[in-house]
């Protein structure tokens, strides 16, 4: 081998060796650079993930739970809040551990004490303690205060300490139990909201969770060198809503009497709303249920799931009962949709005098009992001999006439109605602040054809919401501005402090406040004259008010025929200068089902009792005046003569069983506090100088008022007049009688007053 090649190989070794280190140094450069990446994503990116994992090895926490925030009504009384309750349990492996030791029998004296305290049986006591592998059995939860010191008692008097034991803890509470459930809502067993304003405000009312961080040793001991670190809890926002207890309570005790006197099978639904703001200031669906247990079902439910058979818990029992249960929380409200009928006519005369195709005054309206869209199709009025031909259009909403509706729509035309529908709302849920609200079902614009857009004007073959349909009303009562509905007020918080403030919110201007006004005085001058929502009327206010009934033409009745009816009416007031605006919704009623029977008269006793409340003081008429009530004094112990005396200056006639004025009353009919009317009550003072005798009540159900005053005063009795005040006349419909408080035929005291309903019978 010769130099060059040993000086050749050298360098080929050379360059060789060269390569291998610098493969080896780039080799370990990647190494360097993936480690320090993945060294730098652990210590940055992982850190909170890795440290997590970290603390969990090294420390144990104990949750501390945040007290869920109160609910309010607008008054500060409060609707929901948390109280503390105990949970009692025993641990039957003590117990079995602790009897073999002192050969006692110490479970049975746990289940006789315990059955006693608790009001379980000494069999299923037996039984938990029975179960000796455990060493913590439930034996009864949500305990009052007062049971758990009894408790605490039984166990310090036996010294069955470690054997039976207490746990605190917090349930929902809900002090009004029933008002506004469908509302309120109600939580769960681990205090999360459920349903109404509980669920939709759950994150609110919940807070969030504190914990007590302590350091331990590899054994899980408490580590004297280590720390310990507090995260309190933060409570709970109180939510103070815009209920009105009051105004709830009147709502409820009509919707109450509704569905007791109508029978009705698919429940009823009312809302009371400012149409200024859309505060609600009452929402509810009868019947109600209690917030404190609502998985007890309420009678109607009950009533259904007895009549049905089923085996009590057995599957299709169990599976039943849900379906009742889920029914009976929904809120009717909100979450069911209905064909609203004539109280969307308002609407209709509100959009076609904003556009200007009629006025009130128009007189070119014509009604012969149906009207034809389109020649191949007829399509009935509610009254079926008609209204009449040359009447105004005024006129026509007043009388609620099909006819006047459908003429004036073929008019207006489709596009434009649609754009009015959704204008009022009609097309979109209204945003209230509750959960499941459902959405309306309406004629796509393009398929609103002529018989769709004439049915849709009198509020028949598509669906809204109660909500919506009142938020509708409430833009014609405020002056045409769609207001979003609510119940939140504010959100306060454990200190007192408003953290968060509802304000107003307009989304559009539906009509113009012409148009609006001009609807109002219409709906006004139709229940104070003759119009068929006379049933609304209210002495001493002008309500502004519409009925309304529609066909249920998806469900058939127990013959199969397509007979259910809904019927509902919506009033606002005082119509010059409307604060609130409230609808009745009633569905399947049985007993009758127009909406001015079974709607009307309660809108008419709602308002009579919540404005006042509101400070709008009722202003009587001259005619309104000679039938107002007077409150009967208490005249036992005075003369007869001090006793006319003053029944005279009420304005009260009176009768007395003797001629001597300073005679003393022992005796009076009516009894102190009952109302009798000034121009027809009279009353009777007894004396003992004759017996006061009875007679029986006459049948006067179906009279008008002239006749039944006649029969009840010749029987010697008093009247007391709600509804309806007008007497009869010839040539015009008047009201008559449909409820007497005392039957007929019943004896009763000469002078006993007798209440007497008057309703108009030619409404819808």
């Amino acid at each position: 081998m010769n130099l060059s090649s040993i000086e050749r190989k050298s360098r080929h070794i050379a360059h060789r060796t060269a390569l291998r280190v610098r493969g080896i140094a780039f080799f370990f450069s990647l190494v360097f650079v993936f480690l320090s990446c993945r060294l730098f994503i652990l210590q940055v990116f992982r850190y909170g993930t890795y440290q997590a994992k970290v603390m969990d090895e090294i420390t144990v926490s104990s949750t501390l739970r945040a007290n869920r925030g109160d609910i309010l009504d607008a008054n500060g009384k409060v609707l929901a809040t948390s109280k503390t309750v105990y949970r009692i349990y025993i641990s039957p492996k003590n117990i079995a551990a602790k009897t073999k030791k002192d050969g006692v029998q110490y479970a049975a004296i746990i289940a006789d004490g315990l059955s006693a305290i608790l009001g379980i049986s000494r069999e299923t006591l037996l039984e938990k303690a029975g179960k000796t592998r455990y060493l913590d059995e439930t034996v009864k939860r949500n305990v009052s205060d007062d049971t758990a010191k009894a408790v605490l008692e039984f166990i310090q008097e036996n010294r069955l300490d470690g054997l039976i034991q207490t746990e605190a803890s917090t349930t929902r509470y809900y002090p009004a139990g029933t008002l506004a459930a469908h509302t309120i809502g109600f939580t769960g067993s681990d205090n999360q909201g459920l349903f109404g304003l509980e669920y939709y405000y759950d994150d609110d009312l919940s807070g969030e969770n504190g914990k007590y961080l302590s350091a331990v040793d590899a054994h899980g001991n408490a580590d004297s060198y280590g720390y310990t670190t507090y995260v309190p809890p933060k409570d709970g926002l109180t939510v103070v809503t815009t209920i009105d207890s009051y105004i709830q309570q009147v709502l409820e005790s009509e919707l109450a009497a509704i569905i007791e006197e109508f029978d009705v099978r698919d429940r009823a639904t009312g809302i009371v709303m400012n149409v200024n703001t859309g505060a609600i200031l009452a929402m509810a669906t009868a019947p109600t249920f209690d917030l404190n247990t609502p998985y007890e079902p309420d009678l109607l439910s009950a009533t259904l799931l007895a009549g049905i058979g089923y085996a009590e818990g057995s599957e299709e029992y169990r599976a039943k009962k849900n379906e009742l249960l889920l029914n009976m929380w929904k809120n009717k409200a909100v979450c069911e949709l209905y064909e609203p009928g004539s109280t969307f006519k308002i609407m209709t005369a509100a959009m076609s005098i904003d556009a200007g195709v009629t006025r009130p005054d128009d007189a070119t309206f014509f009604c012969g009992g149906s009207y034809s869209p389109v020649k191949s199709v007829r399509i009935s009025c509610w009254r079926k001999i008609g209204h009449g031909r040359g009447f105004t259009f005024a006129h026509g909403l007043q009388q609620s006439c099909n006819c006047a509706m459908m003429q004036v729509v073929s008019r207006l035309g489709s596009d434009a109605f649609y754009n009015y529908f959704e204008a009022f709302g009609m097309l979109e849920k209204t945003g209230v602040d509750l959960p499941g609200e459902a959405d309306s079902i309406f004629h796509r614009r393009d398929a609103l054809g002529t018989v769709e857009l004439a049915t849709s004007s009198f509020g028949q073959r598509f669906k809204v919401t109660p909500l919506q349909e009142i938020t509708a009303v409430a833009a014609v009562a405020n002056g045409g501005r769609l207001v979003t509905p609510h119940l939140l007020d504010r959100l306060i918080d454990s200190e007192g402090n408003t953290v968060y403030q509802y304000e107003t919110q307009v989304k559009r201007q539906a009509v113009s406040q012409a148009a609006a006004d001009a609807v109002s005085s219409i709906l006004e001058e139709g229940v104070s004259g003759t119009g068929a929502s006379r049933n609304a009327y209210a002495p001493g206010y002008r309500i502004a008010a519409k009925t309304g009934t529609s066909e249920k033409l998806d469900k058939a009745d127990a013959n199969g025929n397509f007979s259910l009816r809904i019927g509902s009416c919506v009033g606002f007031a005082p119509y010059d200068k409307t604060e609130i605006a409230a609808i009745i919704m009633v569905d399947e009623p049985t007993t009758a089902h127009f909406g001015a029977t079974v709607a009307a008269p309660y809108i008419s006793s709602l308002m009579s009792r919540i404005l006042p409340y509101l400070g709008y003081p009722a202003v009587y008429t001259e005619k309104e005046k000679e039938l107002l009530p007077v409150t009967v004094g208490d005249y036992t112990g005075m003369t007869v003569r001090e006793a006319k005396k003053q029944l005279t200056e009420l304005g009260l006639s009176t009768k007395s069983d003797t001629a001597d004025p300073d005679a003393v009353v022992i005796s009076q009919t009516p009894s102190a506090g009952t109302e009798v009317h000034k121009s027809l009550g009279t009353v009777l003072l007894s004396t003992g100088a004759q017996e006061p005798g009875e007679v029986a009540v006459p049948k006067v159900t179906g009279l008008p008022l002239s006749e039944a005053n006649r029969l009840l005063t010749d029987a010697g009795l008093n009247i007391r007049i709600e509804g309806a005040h007008e007497e009869a006349k010839d040539g015009k419909t008047y009201p008559r009688a449909v409820y007497q408080s005392i039957p007929e035929k019943t004896p009763v005291p000469r002078g006993t007053t007798v209440t007497v309903r008057f309703l108009y019978a030619d409404g819808e």
